[in-house]
């Protein structure tokens, strides 16, 4: 079922493939490696990434570039259309494909063919354009902008309208609502820079100039681990990114610009479009990057109360990926300053964070009658809104051993109120090479203690309310 405002992405597609191996030799007549174990990957790539991310999101997505009927179109077609409607236009040639060559997860070489350019635009691309409340331009100058411009132009002063550009393509049309480079296209975009140009004041600058020589309503220039600067001309806010990752970042752009054109179509503040954009982008690296794009659903789309079964996928898409599982757990009954600091904590340790979360019943076995004061709906929903959270999986037993059993994370967190020898699951660990950490926890903090508070507090609050002659609450 399709949620949000429809998302309209019109650009270049491209198909990229993976070959990916291992490489621990090399080949005796050359000093070059040689790839072992070597598997093929294909993935949609350009416009029908963006396309594609923003429908396995829950999107309904219509893409329209141009296809032909070489075997790279027919392949991106099958990629795309159990998931996207595809508005073709005619093509000059044959698809563009870029193959990379992956060894130990980092590429090696990339290998570009093809050279076919959009042909032309035709009605029914120019019909879905004029219907569409929401627009991504996914550039990838490869000539679909430029067929579509005249449409574009005249829809950008009252559609949400995203501009991902490309160095090689034309500016982006007047009146665009947001714009989306790097920090390198923005420097080349702006005619170079000077030796700081990577600094967050030099970014800023660049940026406002963009807003004024572009007439764009504001520009996000993203800067990968540091996040996205959003300018409006003046005033640039820095959103940074949760956590930072080792992963794959190849489609984290794409990502990117198709979060934050669909929120802006859902009627979201640009700065609120680009906060939820960067930690789609996050999480999308986190869960494996380009190489994860056909494993499933993101966690970002998870809903609340979902089952432990998307936590388990995306603990394995990390592990495939090389990256590491991290998980914590607890009732988390009030969130507090306590919890927080120790969430952000061990998301900053590695590639995703699964929160273990008792169900109810498992809270008030372990704190009787009364508990848990928020239901587990609640709780999931809050857990779920933190940024360094990627998953949450309820577990229903005493302990979260079986669940830990098949999740199988790298590394199990607790509180600095904890000793090691004290963790039940720290031996269960062992058996997957798995072990238990303890980090720093804010003392004085506790839920238990929020709720004596609360309750202390409600008591004495009654005692001032009461009645002169009025008998006190607790006499008789």
């Amino acid at each position: 079922m399709s949620t949000g405002t429809p998302l309209l992405v019109v650009g270049d597609a491209l198909l990229d493939r993976d070959l990916v191996g291992t490489a621990e030799r090399l080949a005796p007549d050359a000093p070059v490696p040689v790839l072992d174990g070597c598997r093929e990957l294909l993935r949609p790539g350009g416009a029908a990434l963006a396309a594609f991310l923003a429908a396995r999101a829950g999107r309904a997505v219509t893409l329209v570039a141009p296809l032909g009927d070489d075997t790279a179109s027919r392949q991106v077609r099958a990629l795309l259309e159990p998931l996207v409607t595809i508005v073709a236009l005619p093509l000059d040639g044959a698809l563009a494909e870029k193959t990379r060559v992956m060894a130990g997860g980092r590429p090696v070489v990339r290998l570009d063919r093809g050279e076919g350019r959009a042909a032309g635009g035709t009605e029914r691309a120019r019909r879905a354009l004029a219907e569409a409340p929401a627009v991504l331009v996914a550039d990838y100058a490869r000539g679909t902008a430029e067929v579509l411009r005249e449409v574009l132009a005249a829809l950008a002063p009252h559609t949400a309208l995203v501009w991902d550009p490309h160095p090689r393509g034309r500016p982006p049309v007047p009146g665009a609502r947001l714009v989306t480079p790097t920090g390198e296209e923005a420097r080349r975009f702006a005619g170079g820079g000077t030796d700081d140009g990577e600094s967050l004041g030099a970014v800023a600058r660049t940026a406002a100039e963009l807003v004024r020589r572009w007439r764009a309503v504001c520009v996000a220039v993203t800067l990968g681990r540091r996040g996205a600067l959003l300018s409006q001309g003046e005033g640039p806010m820095l959103v940074p990114a949760a956590a930072q990752h080792s992963g794959d970042a190849c489609g984290a752009g794409d990502c990117f610009a198709a979060t934050a054109a669909g929120l802006l179509g859902d009627g979201a503040l640009p700065a609120e479009a680009v906060q939820e954009a960067v930690a789609a982008a996050t999480r999308y690296v986190a869960e494996g990057g380009a190489r994860a794009v056909t494993a499933g659903p993101s966690c970002a789309d998870v809903p609340a109360g979902a089952p432990a079964a998307d936590a388990l996928q995306l603990a394995r898409r990390v592990r495939a990926a090389g990256g590491t599982v991290v998980a914590a757990g607890g009732c988390f009954d009030l969130l507090h300053a306590g919890h927080v600091s120790l969430l952000q904590q061990a998301r900053g340790i590695g590639d995703c964070l699964i929160v273990c979360l008792n169900s109810d019943a498992s809270v008030r076995r372990r704190k009787g009658a009364g508990r848990p004061l928020s239901t587990l709906p609640d709780r999931i929903r809050v857990l779920q809104a933190l940024q360094c959270v990627d998953a949450v999986a309820v577990f229903d037993e005493d302990t979260p051993e079986p669940l830990l059993s098949r999740l199988r994370p790298h590394l199990w967190v607790k509180g600095g109120d904890y000793a090691v020898e004290q963790l039940p699951e720290a031996a269960r660990l062992a058996a997957w090479g798995g072990q238990a950490v303890l980090l720093p926890y804010l003392d004085g903090r506790s839920s238990t203690l929020l709720a004596e508070r609360a309750a202390d507090s409600l008591a004495a609050a009654r005692q001032t309310q009461a009645p002169a002659g009025a008998p006190r609450p607790g006499r008789r």
